[in-house]
């Protein structure tokens, strides 16, 4: 019985590492999807960054060329890039114009989710912005110029 009094001893029980170990997996339970959402969020955002960047770019192609499909020579209207973010290796939206677009008078630019965004972010989906400053999400479906759409725009642009 001599051994259970040494007072010599130190370090954890079992029961108390366990105890340590299920604290952080709860709190790693609570906190992770919660930083999953702050990230879905935050590459929507670049996309839009892009987006408003690619109209700016369009306008400025219009007023030097007065129309927005093809340059005074006759070349058709190319965007300076087509993923969001612009740089570096990670793709998290692809970025176009929506087909049939661009006309000499309009364009519509979308950002398409792709790889793990697509999979995270299906509350707003695919975004748009057209040459009238209309932005949509959902593919098209929720749009700025519709009045019952301005919550769904709000959350997502």
């Amino acid at each position: 019985m001599r051994y259970l009094q040494n007072k010599n001893s130190s370090g954890f029980t079992l029961i108390e590492l366990m105890i340590v170990v299920t604290i952080i997996a709860i709190l790693a339970a609570i906190g992770y999807p919660g930083y999953q959402n702050y990230v879905t969020k935050a590459r929507r955002v670049d996309a839009q960054a892009d987006l408003l960047e690619l109209s700016q770019y369009m306008e400025r192609f219009f007023t030097e060329n007065g129309r927005y499909h093809q340059d005074a020579g006759g070349t058709a209207v190319s965007l300076p890039f087509n993923k969001s973010p612009s740089e570096g290796s990670s793709t998290f939206y692809n970025l176009s114009f929506v087909a049939g677009s661009p006309t000499s008078t309009t364009f519509t630019l979308q950002a398409v989710p792709v790889g793990a965004q697509l999979k995270n972010d299906t509350q707003c989906g695919a975004l748009s912005l057209d040459h009238t400053g209309v932005k949509c999400a959902l593919g098209g479906t929720k749009c700025s110029n519709v009045v019952a759409d301005a919550s769904v725009i709000e959350t997502c642009w």
